[in-house]
């Protein structure tokens, strides 16, 4: 009869350059940062525009799945797209009012959501299978809100040549950034001359 120990699980133990931590999209960012009025700003416009059609869309009294013709500032609507509008212009205004990263990436998820509704919805054009009732214009105006969305969340966040006093480069550079911090520290500093 064979018996197995049983060895204790072993710990990895990190060499310091494993340590260094790898730059995030979802690094912090200071509350008062200028970027993060970008993301504000971006959110809360489009969330408005959503949020407007939405409500007139409820307002025409349109019925929930209805595939008609009924327009709204000249878009295409029904019911499930009216409320839909309005869920994510609210989500929208959340991340306008909480600001920094997580409007950014609201923004960029969201974005993207819009480009990839755009294409499954040009798929479902002229189906049985169109239930939010789009339409070509539907499609494109989709395809803008996405492409507002992501910019408005990248800004800032995702470029070949960031400014070296963004916080997102200082966090993807931090050796090159302390040295930075350091050689402007130093040249900063007043010097002080003997006199003869």
């Amino acid at each position: 009869m064979a018996t197995h120990a049983v060895h204790p699980p072993r710990r990895r133990v990190q060499k310091p350059a494993q340590r260094s931590r790898a730059a995030r999209l979802d690094d912090h960012l200071p509350v008062d940062h200028r970027l993060s009025s970008v993301y504000r700003v971006g959110a809360g416009l489009m969330g408005l525009l959503l949020l407007a059609f939405g409500i007139l869309g409820l307002i025409n009294k349109i019925g929930f799945f209805s595939t008609g013709d009924a327009t709204v500032a000249g878009l295409n609507t029904n019911g499930s797209l009216s409320i839909l509008s309005i869920c994510v212009g609210l989500l929208l205004f959340v991340g306008m009012v909480i600001g920094g990263n997580f409007a950014s990436t609201l923004n960029m998820v969201l974005g993207i959501a819009f480009i990839l509704s755009g294409f499954v919805n040009l798929a479902l054009l002229d189906t049985t299978f169109n239930f939010l009732a789009f339409r070509m214009q539907n499609v494109l105006f989709s395809f803008v809100v996405g492409l507002m969305l992501m910019m408005f969340g990248m800004y800032g966040r995702v470029s070949g040549g960031l400014p070296h006093d963004n916080p997102y480069w200082r966090a993807r550079h931090p050796e090159e950034a302390a040295r930075e911090l350091r050689r402007d520290r130093s040249s900063s500093m007043p010097v002080a001359r003997q006199e003869p």
